[in-house]
């Protein structure tokens, strides 16, 4: 095998699928990137058996020459030090020489790096997906449903279902949904599909998929390709295959958590709020816990207080935007309510409240596209 390549390109792709490729693999070929040189241009691949991300460069692109094809070919190079190698290259063009053995040699302008290579042979080969649960969503948009649901999954391992995102599809509306059975986050969009009455209701995609997705997919309008099968998901744009593993089990049934009535409802200035929790917190840094306690006044006023005993307390009264409803006294976990605001795309919020013991929502006060749900902490 033999190519020169714009090194740009190339290092781009490369750190691109490095983000699928783990040291803690148990299969060694799988700590290596796989490239294939064609007529058509390079292919590189990058696995952990859980996500597998293929990135294409092709010959020509947009009257630009990228590649030049002199053998055709494959072969696979250790991650670790190919990455670095090719970022470090001094010139534009870096050309690839594959000799007898999986020798393979690295030039660009006077470096030379000779590495050993592997055999492709033994290499994986993808997933083949059928293509008939497909749709389409904004690359942008995708970005901005991951930040939106992706925090809230469970970190812990004790119920591997939860550190993962629920997709649900019903008549072009995607549902997205991440708990981690104290706090939930619940994320609505439109697709474009021509499925006829495309649905389905139990995919569970990965929390760390997606948040690796999100890495490398451009932050523009174009769309992205989706298409689900019964144990993976494929996301398919320009020159970039995404596969991810779907999680076993069957995900809680969320909806009736969430409750249609509310005792008692407030609106308030998003940024202004997020900012009093932040401060409340900074005395209870070393307590876990973050417990917020939450009050309501006259007036349409609120009062957030945190004690720490061996520190101090802190008190602080916020003006609301609108108050109604039952007096109310509640806690909760601040940094849980930080983590949502962080992400809610709107100037002012609106939190209702079924009581000092029910679980509470917070969203957009101009938006139903996003909702997240607290448990509150008991507090005696």
């Amino acid at each position: 095998m033999q190519f020169v390549i714009n090194r740009d390109y190339f290092v781009h792709s490369v750190q691109n699928v490095s983000k699928a490729i783990s040291s803690r693999t148990t299969i060694p070929i799988l700590t290596g990137i796989k490239i294939v040189a064609d007529h058509e241009g390079v292919t590189l691949t990058g696995s952990d058996s859980d996500i597998s991300i293929e990135c294409f460069i092709p010959v020509e692109e947009d009257g630009k020459q990228l590649v030049e094809i002199i053998e055709e070919g494959s072969i696979v190079l250790q991650a670790r030090f190919f990455a670095e190698i090719v970022k470090k290259l001094p010139e534009d063009k870096i050309e690839v020489v594959v000799q007898d053995q999986f020798a393979t040699t690295l030039r660009s302008g006077s470096s030379v790096f000779n590495l050993n290579g592997l055999d492709p042979e033994e290499y994986p080969r993808l997933p083949q997906v059928e293509e008939d649960n497909l749709f389409q969503i904004q690359n942008d948009l995708m970005k901005n449903i991951i930040r939106q649901t992706v925090f809230a999954v469970s970190a812990a391992e004790t119920r591997p279902i939860l550190t993962g995102v629920n997709w649900q599809v019903d008549s072009k509306q995607l549902i997205c949904t991440a708990t981690d059975s104290h706090r939930l986050a619940m994320r609505k969009a439109t697709i474009e599909t021509n499925v006829e009455g495309l649905s389905f209701s139990n995919v569970v995609i990965p929390g760390k998929s997606l948040n690796e997705l999100s890495k490398i997919i451009d932050d523009n309008n174009e769309l992205l390709d989706i298409i689900v099968t019964e144990n993976q998901i494929l996301f398919k744009s320009k020159n970039l295959l995404f596969f991810s593993r779907l999680l076993d089990g069957n995900y809680p049934a969320t909806k009736n958590m969430i409750p249609d009535h509310s005792k008692t409802e407030i609106i308030l200035e998003t940024k202004g709020f997020l900012q009093a929790i932040e401060r409340a917190l900074l005395l209870s840094r070393d307590g876990k816990n973050n417990v917020v306690n939450f009050k309501t006044l006259e007036n349409g006023v609120i009062e957030i207080t945190s004690v720490t005993p061996e520190i101090g307390r802190v008190t602080e009264k916020i003006n609301t935007k609108h108050l109604n409803g039952e007096e109310l006294r509640i806690s909760f976990n601040g940094k849980n309510i930080i983590d949502a605001l962080k992400v809610v795309d709107s100037n002012e919020i609106k939190i209702s409240f079924t009581g000092a013991m029910s679980p509470f929502l917070l969203k957009p006060s101009e938006s139903d596209k996003a909702l997240h749900l607290f448990s509150p902490v008991r507090t005696y």
